[in-house]
């Protein structure tokens, strides 16, 4: 009877731990099985103005991509690196980060202009802008394009433009060297015989004027607002970066056979570069 009693309970406990084993590999091969977040993308704008006295109106415009999937702060932190002061990345904390920038611009201009209002002799409104736009979400790179308008007076706004790429797959920004390791010198002169390839849509009296025609620089550095599709790599150039200020932005293209052979193994194979 004893030796039956202690077989039942060995028997208990055997199913019991057995159980458990089942219980924990059922959870395991659901974490393991669990499918990714999908990526997705949102936006918030604000576009708001104030009158500040007979002279001077203000003009705030802003719009700001939200990215609910990522979570990684040092990637939120490059993403929105022209805003300091964010500690919120949902887009209710965004939003609240706007309205603050907003009032903050509204302030600044009205303290500023009590010194210098009698300068303006006619109505004027004075502006601040800035936007994000995505270029595209493709292989893990996220790629995005900011523009930044202001207006203070004078003969015509000013402009510029900001162009990031970011590896979500290693989660930080992307830089030219993680891209190609063309020698500065080659890839300078190849910025060059390609600057007309892509028309600033400039005209004059004769014409269509080429972006050669504008430039100030001898040399077309590789700057840092590039970005790229399946076929080139392209270089962003604000007004005044390398040309005058009718020329525009300029974007020269470089393509992927241009730099074969100095193409990063491992981007070629998420980019699928033949």
């Amino acid at each position: 009877m004893k030796n039956k009693v202690v077989f039942i309970m060995f028997s208990a406990v055997f199913l019991l731990a057995a159980c458990k084993r089942t219980e924990t590999k059922t959870v395991e091969t659901q974490t393991e099985n669990e499918a990714p977040e999908k990526f997705t993308v949102d936006s918030i704008k604000v576009n708001d103005s104030m009158k500040i006295n007979e002279k001077l109106s203000v003009n705030y415009a802003s719009k700001m991509l939200v990215f609910p999937t990522l979570k990684n702060k040092a990637l939120l932190d490059s993403i929105y690196y022209d805003k300091t002061g964010i500690t919120d990345y949902s887009k209710q904390g965004l939003q609240t980060f706007l309205d603050r920038d907003k009032n903050d611009f509204y302030e600044s201009v009205k303290a500023d202009s009590k010194e210098w209002i009698s300068d303006i002799q006619n109505p004027q409104t004075w502006e601040a802008g800035s936007f994000m736009k995505l270029i595209s979400q493709t292989d893990d790179f996220l790629q995005i394009e900011y523009l930044h308008t202001s207006y203070e007076g004078g003969a015509h706004g000013n402009y510029s433009f900001d162009v990031r790429v970011f590896d979500l797959k290693n989660n930080k920004k992307l830089d030219l060297k993680d891209i190609t390791t063309m020698p500065k010198a080659r890839l300078e002169d190849l910025l060059m015989k390609n600057l007309n390839k892509i028309s600033s849509g400039t005209t004059d009296s004769e014409g269509a004027v080429k972006n050669s025609d504008m430039l100030l620089v001898d040399v077309i550095p590789a700057n840092k607002d590039f970005y790229f599709d399946d076929k080139n790599l392209y270089f962003h150039y604000s007004p005044y970066e390398i040309a005058a200020f009718a020329a525009g932005d300029i974007i020269i293209q470089v393509s992927w056979k241009e730099l074969d052979g100095t193409i990063n193994p491992e981007f070629k194979k998420r980019l699928k570069i033949n």
